[in-house]
């Protein structure tokens, strides 16, 4: 951190100020305040710009600084005159300052509140995007100090410095004296700015994703040798799965006469490598580690992947290391993926890039996957490319990233790739925690409307060496956030497989009615049973018998696609042998050339004991002539499993059960060798032979019968991705694993279709923000936090158009009945004292008193059944129409943001959870699904005969709960309970606001990566 020396500086070095961004290129750049000490690298990187630079700044040919100007542009105020500088490996790159002025451009002081500001970029770092990041950052700083508006005056010529101002998204107003083109605007964000910064952010980190997964070039440093060692089989799995790039091996060890590694051109030094390395595998102890980014820094290497363990998940110095090699790293620009990696995979022809400990190439296909661990990582690539018994099939990983620690690449980044990215159409990610929740849901929100993103979320507890952002917010109210976002939230991997497999394959539902067909009536009917309970509206099964041929499969899934009642169909299927009993090959073959007559329908499989199905139905993708399918009917003869038989249902439910027993013990059995197996590996990662015997560890539980590869067989050239019109049918072991994917493509199709038209924000002419913002001040001056009074909290909610019942004390009998007399009768009393507030069902309310002496009685009746007044607390209220008591909160959480909630008052909503949530601001679109969210929602539309509410209304208060703490961050908790919905309005009886200074909101400012 700098120290600036100079008396005159009014202000300690604004060390929050700095901050890493991620340029238009993918690499990064510091940025940070200048001070007195950096006089000499100012005048370093004024020497680097050229001439026609100069001039654009200066509007006069200017070739060097003066000492008078190095002091000017050293010696900063903080709050008048500031300047930032980004720089990399320590050198400046460019400059801004901003120096506030007068209403007659003069030099001034506060309470003006414009400034001029100006740019200087090293030429050689002009078109990275370094002027318009810097442009966020002073911005953010201007706004700090209370400066409202820029000034800028460019030169016409110099195009690129006003297109960077134009295309910034403020308000803007431009003039042209005296052969200087003027600009002024506005600081206040806008939307456009905002849309802009985003935009700009995604392609910058897609782009340093990129640059990590498409290298032209990679080195693997740390390679033994001797065969064995990590380093040593991360290179051959580079080689072995075809990279198209160079490949260098790098160990400093290695004797100054050796050439070649494995056929691999060896050095001491990447220092000694001619040409770029886009890519370093860093393959060396922990210890060695910062002395191999110094070179790769010097060298230019553009990105790293550490695969040594000994960092933030080995205790407090472990995590100060890998804050010093997150640190180091950056000052040169590269980027991060690790440590403790466990590596990354992209399997596109024009790269074929296995950079890890997975010592096969996965198949190549359409699903982006990303993992935090290492053994979970594994674990989901072998599910996804094995053959037999369970979810199987062709479809393949177009990229794989496990992020290890994530100190810097994180989950986020690699959405940024894959939401743009042409070879990626489902994202599977399993999170074992979330460092930025708002900002992951807002990029799922976007990912979501172009492609589905399925996750399992981990336990809730970050794994060590994860920084994470703490929140309050129950794992529930997460996932329910998540979901909103358009995130398609499993809980298992077995699941995001499932889930992943069929949004590869085949096209969203367009609604919840599903047709199932099978040579089985047991598990048709376990189908259908299934079915109902995740949601779905099955038609009754069609059984065709165990003497089914195949030309009748084709015949009954055709017919089902064609019928327009009909938006999705569940085949099942059992064995059968004998005469006339179909094959597996030619089953596949009948049922993907009946789906491909229809293709806009999904289409699933569901069979017991039949993996040569699964295979038939990937293969018959692979084979089947260009011009159509064959006509089903021939064959490749009968099934060897079982004589054909009818599965009694309760035999079907066991075969079931334990087709999906099997299935888990298997998952939990890869992750427990991996992950042993990655211990012992980076615990020693210089070790010869420990990854090898990793993986004949972990090969052996997935390997296909018909392949000695861990994941998958040899797929030839010509047949390796299929053809865009190609229907490849997934195959579940088990009803539920197959209704349960498609349980979730149908609500995420549902939300595709609502995301197209999120709805609107209302405006409501009765909301005087102004007036409440002044109470919220004036209330903020008594304390840093605090729950306010009633009477202000009426005032308050007031404002924004929400009228609560006023409650009045009734300390004594007769303090209630002077209460009521100026209420007006009827009235009902309450009991107010922690135990009992809100808690109906213990008898601590009294309704519909109609006069005194009903009152009085009522007073006696709690006394006598609760204690003294001092202990009930009682109050008395003006009688609200009956209806249905609900529940509506908002809160402000660190990590998610503004969350309002809904739920029905009462212990048994309590008990159940059944709340529903949603992220500030909320839309008319939501406030409608809000209330319709709840299981116990039927209560407000007139269930068993009861009169419907006034839903409209509630969906107004809720909308109104949102504006208020959307426009005022300080109201960071709202709770209005009661909320009683009657057939005509609302009525708040009671009501708590909490204030306190607002959180931080990283999501507002400019564009930075996570701080260490």
């Amino acid at each position: 951190m700098q120290t600036p020396a100079d008396p005159q500086d009014r202000h300690e070095y604004p060390s929050h100020w700095e901050a890493d961004v991620v340029l238009r290129d993918g690499g990064t750049a510091r940025v940070r305040p200048i001070t007195v000490d950096d006089a000499e690298r100012l005048v370093s990187f004024y020497e680097q710009v050229s001439d026609e630079s100069k001039y654009y700044r200066f509007f006069a040919p200017y070739p060097r600084l003066s000492a008078k100007d190095v002091h000017r542009f050293t010696h900063h105020d903080f709050v008048d005159r500031v300047g930032l500088a980004a720089t990399v490996g320590g050198e400046f790159i460019a400059t801004v300052r901003y120096d506030r002025i007068g209403a007659d451009g003069t030099p001034a002081s506060a309470p003006a509140d414009e400034a001029e500001v100006a740019f200087l970029v090293q030429d050689a770092h002009q078109g990275r995007g370094v002027a318009s990041a810097l442009l966020e950052h002073i911005a953010a700083v201007a706004r700090e100090r209370g400066i409202r508006r820029f000034a800028a005056e460019v030169l016409p010529a110099n195009t690129k410095m006003i297109k960077v101002f134009m295309d910034a998204g403020y308000t803007q107003k431009r003039s042209f004296e005296d052969g200087v083109v003027r600009l002024e605007f506005d600081l206040e964000p806008t939307d456009r700015s905002l849309a802009v910064q985003r935009a700009r952010e995604q392609r910058a980190e897609a782009r340093s994703v990129r640059r990590l997964l498409a290298p032209g070039s990679v080195a693997v440093i740390g390679v033994g040798r001797t065969p064995g060692g990590v380093g040593r089989s991360v290179l051959g799995n580079v080689r072995d799965a075809g990279f198209t790039g160079r490949l260098h091996a790098v160990n400093r060890a290695f004797p100054c006469d050796l050439k070649e590694v494995d056929g691999v051109p060896a050095h001491r030094s990447v220092r000694d490598i001619d040409g770029p390395v886009d890519l370093a595998v860093v393959a060396v102890p922990a210890e060695h580690v910062p002395e191999v980014v110094t070179e790769c820094g010097e060298h230019g290497v553009q990105g790293l992947v550490v695969l040594a363990a000994g960092y933030a998940e080995s205790g407090p110095d472990g995590r100060e290391r890998q804050r010093a090699l997150v640190r180091q790293a950056r000052t040169y620009g590269m980027r991060i993926i690790g440590p403790n990696a466990f590596g990354i995979i992209n399997t596109a022809d024009g790269v074929r890039l296995n950079a890890s400990l997975a010592p096969e190439m996965p198949r190549p296909g359409r699903i982006g996957l990303f993992a935090q661990s290492g053994a979970i990582g594994i674990a989901l690539l072998s599910r996804l490319h094995r053959r037999g018994g369970g979810v199987t099939g062709t479809t393949g990983v177009s990229t794989f990233v496990s992020s290890g620690n994530r100190a810097d690449v994180s989950g986020n980044d690699v959405l940024q790739y894959w939401y743009d990215d042409p070879e990626t159409d489902v994202v599977l990610m399993y999170l074992e925690s979330i460092g930025n929740p708002r900002k992951f849901t807002r990029l799922a929100r976007r990912t979501g409307a172009a492609k589905p993103l399925v996750v399992v979320q981990g336990s809730g507890q970050a794994p060590p060496g994860h920084a994470v952002r703490a929140t309050r917010l129950p794992r529930a109210t997460v996932s329910a956030l998540l979901r909103q976002a358009g995130v398609i939230r499993v809980d298992t991997i077995t699941e995001l497989v499932d889930a992943g497999l069929l949004l590869a394959r085949q096209p969203l539902p367009a609604g919840p009615r599903v047709a199932i067909l099978g040579n089985s009536e047991s598990l048709g009917l376990l189908t259908y049973d299934r079915c109902l309970a995740e949601g779905l509206r099955p038609a009754r099964p069609l059984d065709l018998t165990t003497r089914a041929s195949a030309a009748d499969f084709h015949r009954a899934l055709s017919r089902a696609l064609a019928d327009d009642s009909c938006d999705a169909v569940v085949v099942t299927a059992i064995p059968t042998i004998g005469e006339g009993a179909v094959g597996d090959a030619e089953l596949g073959e009948a049922l993907r050339s009946a789906a491909e007559e229809v293709p806009g329908k999904p289409v699933l499989v569901v069979h017991v004991e039949l993996g040569g199905l699964a295979e038939a139905l990937s293969a018959a993708g692979r084979t089947a002539p260009h011009g159509g399918a064959p006509a089903p009917g021939t064959g490749s003869g009968a099934h060897p499993f079982r004589p054909a038989e009818r599965l009694p249902r309760a035999e079907a439910a066991q075969a079931v059960q334990a087709a999906e027993r099997a299935e888990i013990a298997e998952a939990v059995e890869i992750a427990k060798t991996t992950e042993a197996a990655g211990a012992a590996e980076h615990a020693g990662i210089a070790k010869a032979g420990e990854s090898a015997r990793a993986a004949e560890a972990v090969g052996p539980s997935v390997t296909p019968p018909r392949s000695p590869k861990p994941f998958a067989p040899e797929i030839p050239e010509t047949s390796r991705t299929p053809r865009p019109h190609s229907r490849l049918i997934p195959a579940y072991p088990a009803a539920e694993r197959a209704v349960r994917a498609l349980a979730e493509a149908v609500k995420y199709a549902q939300w595709q279709r609502e995301a197209a038209d999120p709805g609107k924000v209302p405006e409501y002419d009765d909301i005087d923000e102004r007036g409440a913002a002044e109470l919220i001040g004036g209330l903020l001056e008594r304390g840093q936090g605090l729950t306010i009074g009633a009477e202000e909290t009426c005032r308050l909610l007031g404002r924004y158009g929400i009228d609560v019942h006023r409650a009045l004390a009734a300390p004594t009998p007769d303090a209630a009945v002077d209460a009521a007399r100026a209420l007006g009768y009827p009235v009902a009393l309450k009991a107010t004292a922690p135990h009992l507030r809100h808690r109906a069902d213990l008898g601590g309310v009294r309704l519909d008193l109609a006069d005194e002496e009903q009152l009085r009685r009522a007073y006696d009746e709690l006394r006598e059944l609760f204690g003294p007044p001092e202990e009930l607390r009682p109050v008395v209220q003006r009688l609200a129409p009956r209806g249905v008591d609900t529940v509506v909160r908002a809160v402000i959480d660190p990590a998610a943001g503004a969350v309002v909630s809904f739920g029905l008052a009462g212990a048994a909503s309590q008990l159940l959870g059944d709340m529903a949530h949603r992220l500030v601001p909320v839309t008319d679109r939501d406030a409608t699904s809000l209330v319709r969210s709840i299981r116990t929602a039927p209560l407000l539309f007139g269930w068993r005969g009861s009169a419907p509410v006034d839903t409209p209304a509630l969906e107004e208060l809720l909308l109104r709960v949102s504006r208020l703490v959307d426009d005022h961050p300080e109201v960071v908790a709202v709770t209005l309970e009661p909320v009683v919905v009657a057939r005509q309005g609302v009525s708040v009886l009671g009501a708590t606001v909490r204030l306190a200074p607002p959180p931080a909101r990283d999501d507002l400012g400019p564009r930075t990566l996570p701080a260490y």
